[in-house]
């Protein structure tokens, strides 16, 4: 195994792409679980990471894990890595087949669960079958405007702010209709207004 330790996190998304065609899915999984665990303050952490988002569109055992133990590592990094494994597993089952499974883990109990649905799949209009149905994205990312996590909605103003360049009147819609006299709606809207020149009831001038 090359050293990883030397490598960006770009470069370990692109090495575990590459060392997953070499294994077989049982033994990747085993893999990445040994050194998630025995790894915790080493990039090989973060390789696990990027494995298990790479078979996770063929092992329940890769999502679960990513799921409900990754999602508790305290290290900002492994949250980023958890995002983008997420998005790579949607990539590969296909974003329209994976709807079901966005909005379970946009349900789940725990903020990091949540954060990396809609962090990971930023642009979300950039990908297939969200790039034609825009309106969907937005319901569903708008879905956690007043998550009780000050780290998701940061997450949800800022997807939404994406959306925005191109599909402002959209955004500007779904915006329109928050009581933005709720503190916690109130910090998501800020976050998402940032592109659009007006929208109702309020305006950036107001906030």
């Amino acid at each position: 195994m090359e050293n990883v330790e030397l490598m960006n996190v770009s470069e370990l998304h692109k090495y575990a792409e590459g060392f997953c065609k070499t294994k077989k899915r049982e033994e990747l999984f085993e893999h990445a679980i040994n050194l998630y665990h025995h790894f915790q303050f080493s990039k090989q952490k973060y390789l696990a990471v990027f494995i298990l988002g790479e078979i996770g569109s063929e092992s329940h055992e890769a999502m679960k894990f990513l799921r409900t133990r990754v999602s508790l590592d305290e290290d900002w990094r492994t949250q980023e890595i958890l995002a983008k494994s997420f998005d790579k597993y949607c990539s590969k089952v296909g974003y329209r087949d994976c709807v079901d499974v966005i909005k379970d883990w946009l349900g789940d109990h725990h903020a990091n669960v949540r954060r990396a649905v809609i962090e990971g799949l930023r642009v979300w209009t950039n990908k297939p079958y969200f790039k034609e149905n825009p309106e969907l994205a937005i319901h569903l990312i708008a879905q956690l405007k007043d998550d009780p996590s000050e780290y998701v909605r940061k997450s949800v103003g800022n997807s939404l702010s994406d959306i925005s360049k191109k599909h402002g009147p959209l955004v500007a819609k779904e915006i329109g209709s928050w009581d933005i006299e709720v503190p916690t709606i109130r910090y998501t809207y800020k976050r998402a207004i940032k592109h659009l020149t007006s929208v109702s009831p309020g305006s950036a001038a107001d906030l």
